[in-house]
């Protein structure tokens, strides 16, 4: 094909011009009244079948590339007397154009498929593509979409079998051209139906180009993956611009990821390995799904906890099938996606409804408390039973674990304080408690977190959280000392200060247990040295 592009491209830009010319020549006769509709049509009709004639003789003389040049001419006229006849001006019915389509191209199709006529092929398919162009006419859309789809139909099951990769690429191209040039230049105004073209064109090109893959050896890749993922952006900026106002862009995105999902399926299903193909059609379509579920609630209260739900149980997903597979990456992607939830919703919570059921407040049971639970448990789970395989050496995996385990609880302890707070709050403003200041109930709700942390640290043997719990303890000691206890005395300080009291007792019981409890082991693990009496020696 480079070979004949070389040699021949003086002779193809001429045929280009000469295409054009005919076309610009049939738009100003109409616009000037010269002659009738009829006769021009006939005109087109004779020209386009002397071009064609006289590539057949061409070809019979053996001048190939001459033949194919004037032949593709030929159908180029074609094409565009039938698009001036049923698309300008509404001529000729929709039926009676779609079959000379389908005449025509079959013919073109067949003659170029036979006898390996590539440069005819190329020729005729762009004039029918650049037929429309020229027209510009806004009636008869539908034959338009019947046109497009004839011979994007023929390209491609041609490209498929010739292995000509340009008819994928030349139709794509013009296709997408055409209806930005159609709908921009016009914009009508119901987009329903432009938009179910451009859905059409969409599907079409999807299941195209994964078909011409297939029997393409079966390579994914290349040309096919990149226009692939052309289309998929391509119809999702048209669907932006189409369905302004109308419908929530949203849905839009979910249907376009899941049909690349589905296409991942199918290319997987025919492979039975992850490539790039694959990966780049299902994560693609995930993502895109994953940010059509995040506009769910737009608009209402309660839009940030739906939110925290929606991709808490993304990462409850994910971590399910990285732990059944034993893949990092899905555990990475998890655990991201958990950290940059809670960290979502510590800004949002206070701002966010509480979501009462049944109109009662009951503290943790109600929508925004069990959005912190699911939170912290994922956290825990996550602290204990996860772990990555990062390094190449065991000691250094080791080594990162232990210290991403503690970020972990860290993290999910700081969840558990940001519920016990913030659901105090909330205690105390719905039932309007006055009896103890609220103040002071966060001193002692803290104190009991710090307890928290000194029996986690104790259960999981990790001595940080016995500093993490020592450093909460000594702020809420100094939080009682200079600031609770500056007010008035009342029998409520009281009441608080020998709770906290109580709750450092119980935590200096856990502490010291804990020590023991390591002096114990420490003791055990120590080497006995064994020395014989004297009387072993006498023998």
């Amino acid at each position: 094909m480079n070979n004949l592009l070389k040699k021949h491209w003086i002779t193809l830009l001429g045929a280009v011009f000469m295409f054009l010319t005919f076309s610009y020549l049939f738009r100003f006769a109409v616009n000037k009244g010269l002659i009738s509709n009829q006769l021009k049509i006939m005109l087109g009709i004779v020209a386009g079948i002397g071009f064609a004639v006289g590539g057949a003789t061409a070809g019979q003389k053996g001048k190939s590339a001459v033949s194919e040049i004037l032949t593709g001419l030929g159908t180029s006229l074609l094409y565009t007397t039938f698009a001036f006849a049923g698309i300008y001006y509404s001529m000729w019915s929709s039926m009676t154009v779609f079959l000379l389509m389908v005449a025509v191209t079959l013919v073109i199709s067949i003659y170029s498929f036979k006898f390996d006529f590539r440069i005819l092929m190329n020729i005729g398919l762009l004039g029918g593509l650049i037929a429309p162009l020229v027209m510009k006419s806004e009636s008869a859309i539908f034959t338009l979409f019947l046109y497009l789809l004839v011979i994007n139909s023929a390209a491609f099951y041609v490209s498929v079998n010739k292995k000509w990769s340009e008819l994928r690429l030349i139709p794509f191209i013009a296709t997408w051209l055409l209806f930005s040039t159609y709908y921009l230049y016009y914009r009508p105004d119901n987009w329903q139906f432009p938009f179910k073209y451009a859905a059409a064109a969409f599907i079409f090109y999807v299941i195209g180009f994964v078909v011409s893959s297939w029997k393409d050896g079966k390579n994914f890749n290349g040309l096919n993956l990149y226009l692939g993922i052309s289309n998929g952006v391509i119809f999702g900026l048209w669907s932006l611009i189409i369905m302004d106002d109308t419908t929530p862009f949203s849905i839009v995105l979910g249907i376009i990821g899941l049909v690349y999902i589905g296409a991942a399926l199918v290319v997987y299903a025919m492979l039975r390995k992850f490539t790039v193909a694959v990966m780049s059609k299902f994560f693609g379509g995930l993502l895109l799904i994953l940010i059509a579920l995040n506009d769910i609630g737009t608009g209402l209260d309660i839009k940030p906890m739906i939110t925290v739900y929606l991709w808490t149980i993304i990462a409850i997903s994910v971590l399910i099938v990285a732990q059944i597979k034993n893949l990092d990456y899905l555990k990475i992607a998890a655990i991201g996606i958990w950290a940059l939830t809670s960290l979502y919703w510590f800004l949002t919570t206070w701002i966010t409804p509480i979501g009462n059921w049944f109109g009662i407040f009951i503290p943790i049971l109600n929508f925004s408390g069990m959005a912190w639970v699911l939170l912290a448990v994922f956290g825990f789970y996550i602290s204990v039973n996860v772990k990555l395989n990062v390094f190449g050496k065991q000691s250094e995996n080791d080594s990162f674990n232990y210290y991403m385990t503690n970020t972990y609880a860290i993290i999910s302890h700081i969840i558990v304080g940001g519920l016990l707070t913030f659901q105090i709050d909330n205690l105390w403003e719905n039932y309007r408690i006055t009896f103890i200041d609220l103040n002071l109930t966060y001193s002692i709700t803290w104190g009991i977190y710090s307890l928290i942390l000194f029996g986690w640290g104790a259960y999981s043997k990790q001595a940080f959280f016995r500093w993490f719990g020592s450093a909460v303890l000594v702020l809420v000691a100094a939080k009682t000392i200079f600031i609770d206890l500056s007010s008035t005395d009342t029998i409520a300080k009281i009441l608080v200060l020998f709770i906290l009291s109580v709750i450092t007792f119980a935590i200096s019981y856990v502490n010291n247990l804990w020590k023991d409890e390591n002096e114990e082991f420490t003791k055990r693990k120590e080497p006995v040295l064994m020395v014989n009496d004297d009387s072993s020696f006498d023998n």
